[in-house]
């Protein structure tokens, strides 16, 4: 009974401290945050005209001690950027307190649960990366929706400039008539522009947010096409043809290594399912695993080379087109 409780509160704290990455901020002057990032991004780069120039304090973090150590931590602008690449509107500070808290949360139960601080360790450390994971996933969501609806986007914008529509006009219509995340992000660049940052730094802002490779397309042929003139209709028609045509070739690499995909599966869970299928036959067998030093040191062992393992057939799996 004492070890349901443990699990119960355990999957209690891990589901507390997982859901405020689902939620937003809601704060009041979120769109006001939005822009001054904008023209913050286009400053970092050297390219800002001089009355852009705005100082602005960047908070990460509702707490003011951990706002100024994360100020002085180089990666917390890259955690911002991952977090706004997954479309969550939280602070950074946010997402390393919900760490702390989990992983302090998975350390305390498991230690409490079976008296060795190795073990509690080894759960914290585990639990720890739940949140940067749930993250992750919902980044890579995220960035699959655009690159799904991206073509129509390219699409629309080609037959509005065909139309004699300003290039901004098209932006606009993309950003009001297709579905997220592609009419949010178009939206964005909009509006950055229209409030005065220039186009190149607004297409770059577009392509730091959306980190595909067929948006760094996208804005190259913008840039070159701004710079030596041609037909702009033509080249989003050809831009779209093209990335349609990576789908395509995508999509028979994906067929032709699904069974190396499942071979990878399979080889990746078989060594947990057996050692929990040893754990119900002939829990003396396994118990040694537990219970003897070097036990433990043999898990760890194969542990990381599970992980490792992992790693590299994964690698070999997935082709990148």
């Amino acid at each position: 009974m004492a070890v349901l409780l443990a699990i119960v509160v355990f999957l209690v704290v891990v589901i507390i401290c997982t859901i405020p990455l689902l939620m937003s901020t809601g704060q009041k002057g979120q769109e006001v945050v939005r822009r001054l990032d904008a023209i913050e991004s286009a400053r970092k780069r050297g390219h800002q005209s001089p009355d852009l120039e705005l100082l602005r304090d960047e908070l990460l973090s509702g707490v003011p001690m951990l706002n100024r150590l994360l100020l002085r931590w180089a990666g917390a602008a890259r955690m911002r950027t991952f977090l706004t690449q997954a479309g969550l509107k939280i602070k950074p500070g946010k997402l390393v307190l919900t760490i702390g808290v989990a992983a302090l949360g998975a350390y305390l139960i498991v230690e409490m649960i079976y008296n060795s601080m190795l073990a509690g360790a080894v759960a914290g450390i585990v639990v720890g990366f739940i949140p940067t994971s749930v993250v992750s996933i919902l980044r890579r969501r995220r960035l699959r929706d655009f690159e799904k609806h991206f073509p129509e986007a390219i699409d629309l914008l080609g037959r509005a400039v065909r139309a004699g529509h300003a290039f901004s006009t098209g932006m606009e219509m993309i950003g009001k008539e297709l579905p997220e995340p592609v009419s949010g992000e178009f939206r964005r660049t909009f509006e950055e522009q229209n409030l005065g940052l220039p186009l190149r730094e607004a297409l770059f802002n577009l392509a730091t947010r959306v980190p595909l490779v067929d948006v760094r397309f996208f804005v190259t042929a913008l840039l070159i096409q701004k710079e030596t003139g041609g037909n702009l209709a033509e080249i989003l028609d050809n831009l779209s043809t093209t990335i349609r045509e990576r789908f395509k070739i995508l999509g028979e690499v994906r067929v032709r290594t699904a069974q190396g995909r499942l071979t990878a599966g399979i080889l990746i869970s078989l060594p947990p399912i057996m050692l929990l299928l040893l754990k119900s036959m002939n829990p003396e067998y396994v118990n040694l695993l537990w219970n003897d030093p070097w036990g433990i040191y043999v898990l760890l062992g194969a542990l990381c080379l599970q992980i490792v393992g992992s790693m590299m057939l994964w690698k070999i799996v997935h082709i990148e087109v």
